[in-house]
């Protein structure tokens, strides 16, 4: 009886192992990836990609990637910390790094208006359309704000998304 018992489990995990390599792959995801969404900014619908990224203090900090709604249509990069937790003075430059290379943002947030009006001042948008036609690849980038944040990395998936945005 012992005997019988062994082999039947034996044929069941013979069995249940390939049939599991064969159908795994087919419901893990491959990579992780953001979505672009309509996302309401400024009173409007557009098409953006949000993300919630932690720095390496552990804050969390979110990140908008949307074209400004004018006829320059130009790529904006809003960071939004928690309110009351920070206050953000502008201009600040952010600092961007990936490998070698590295590029500075102009501080565009004055000049958005319900952003310039918020007493909260929690979040800063900057011009990301210089790194964006400066980057050929998809590579992970290191984000700094002095008197903000030292370092926050920012994976290529979500490269990919802000390069993806028309």
């Amino acid at each position: 009886m012992m005997k019988t018992t062994r082999f039947k489990n034996r044929i069941f995990f013979q069995l249940l192992i390939p049939i599991f390599l064969i159908i795994f792959p087919f419901f893990a995801p491959n990579t992780a990836f953001a979505e672009l969404a309509e996302t309401e900014l400024n009173g409007e619908l557009l098409q953006a990609s949000s993300e919630f990224l932690r720095d390496l203090d552990y804050e969390t900090w979110q990140l908008v990637a949307y074209k400004y709604p004018d006829e320059n249509g130009k790529l904006i990069l809003r960071v939004i910390g928690y309110p009351g937790s920070l206050r953000i003075d502008h201009p600040l430059s952010l600092r961007i790094e990936s490998g070698r290379k590295e590029w500075f943002l102009d501080d565009k947030t004055l000049q958005n208006i319900s952003l310039a009006n918020d007493s909260r001042q929690a979040a800063a948008e900057f011009d990301l359309e210089y790194l964006i036609s400066d980057l050929s690849k998809n590579r992970p980038l290191r984000l700094s704000l002095e008197g903000v944040f030292s370092e926050l990395p920012v994976p290529p998936f979500l490269v990919e998304e802000w390069r993806s945005i028309s």
